[in-house]
């Protein structure tokens, strides 16, 4: 049996978030980006820029969470780190081409992954609960996440959580291949934003 749980990320833990975040991109992404450029992210890279978020954030709001499983097992303890969250306040990375910035309150998921491998256990639910508990603490009524459109499991995850897609689209430029997002949102005062 094993048990999970979240918690504010500490600097030790960004090699872990690195290294979850390539290793989900190589695996669930793998259709979606050229092989050459899944193979070519760095891990070193993504460690220094996960380190930055989590020890000088754009503000107090803005959050690095990690899902955590424990085993129970008093012969062989064991505690890894499976997923990650990172949100904060809206800014201009939360808004379509050309669109006016949202009004105050909104809160934007910028990362919300969990290793395929240690999927379907609760991990990204607990992460996205934490973070809500959050933002309602924070004041902010609202939340935004980006979805890449052929990222189905993600898109379902949110949708069952009560988000809703908002109309709001865009493309990421990777390697002058354009790969379609959307935006879903979701009501802060509502039960079912989690």
């Amino acid at each position: 049996m094993a048990l999970g749980f979240v918690r504010p990320a500490r600097p030790e833990d960004a090699a872990h978030i690195a290294r979850i975040q390539l290793s989900t991109w190589r695996t669930a992404y793998r259709r979606m980006f050229p092989a050459h450029v899944l193979a070519g992210l760095d891990e070193a890279y993504l460690t220094r820029g996960w380190s930055e978020a989590i020890e000088s954030p754009p503000s107090a709001r803005h959050r690095v969470l990690i899902a955590v499983e424990q085993g129970e097992s008093p012969s062989a303890p064991s505690a890894e780190v499976v997923g990650f969250a990172a949100a904060g306040p809206a800014d201009e990375q939360a808004l379509a081409p050309e669109e006016p910035p949202l009004p105050a309150g909104y809160a934007a998921v910028t990362d919300l992954l969990v290793e395929p491998r240690w999927g379907r256990r609760g991990h990204g639910s607990r992460l996205l609960s934490a973070a809500v508990d959050l933002w309602r603490e924070d004041g902010l009524t609202h939340a935004v996440a980006w979805a890449f459109e052929q990222d189905k499991a993600t898109r379902k995850f949110l949708t069952s959580a009560g988000w809703e897609p908002d109309g709001a689209g865009r493309a990421l430029d990777v390697d002058d291949m354009l790969v379609p997002q959307l935006r879903l949102h979701v009501d802060l005062s509502g039960e079912s934003a989690e």
